[in-house]
């Protein structure tokens, strides 16, 4: 009697490992297209993407870069102050997208331009992205908005 026991117990562990493996495999394949990776344009120069690979992108909107094409198309520079990469984007922009202001896009390189499928802005006058407060920071250009005058 004692024998079954431990191998009934035996058996649940055994299954329970199975079953949390699995299931951490299905999440893990689930994830695997939704994971994008946020990079500065420095970090593009310096360590291209592959191919087709879907990444973020973050700086700021270079001044007297956008130009405004046929139908949606909208190109322009993104910058961390070191760095600018060309963006192509062809859709509707945020209400607050504009020249240096902070952005962020989702995409994959094509022919050295980033090629953008969503375009965000910052939400109000102050806001701007973690990421790319922090590409900012790296290149020392950043000046934090709360920190002046007083």
């Amino acid at each position: 009697m004692k024998g079954l026991k431990k191998q009934r117990r035996i058996q649940i562990i055994a299954l329970a490992t199975v079953a949390l493996i699995g299931a951490t495999a299905l999440v893990g394949y689930a994830m695997r297209d939704g994971i994008n990776f946020f990079r500065s344009p420095t970090q593009v120069v310096e360590d291209p993407p592959t191919a087709g690979e879907v990444f973020r992108i973050g700086g700021l909107v270079e001044e007297g870069s956008i130009v405004r094409g046929q139908g949606e198309t909208v190109t322009f520079r993104v910058t961390d102050m070191n760095q600018s990469i060309p963006v192509a984007y062809t859709g509707v922009l945020p209400d607050l997208f504009g020249e240096g202001e902070g952005m962020v896009g989702t995409g994959s390189m094509v022919d050295g331009t980033f090629q953008a499928t969503e375009i965000l802005a910052r939400h109000d006058e102050t806001y701007m992205p973690a990421e790319v407060v922090d590409a900012l920071k790296e290149q020392g250009v950043y000046v934090d908005p709360d920190a002046s005058g007083s």
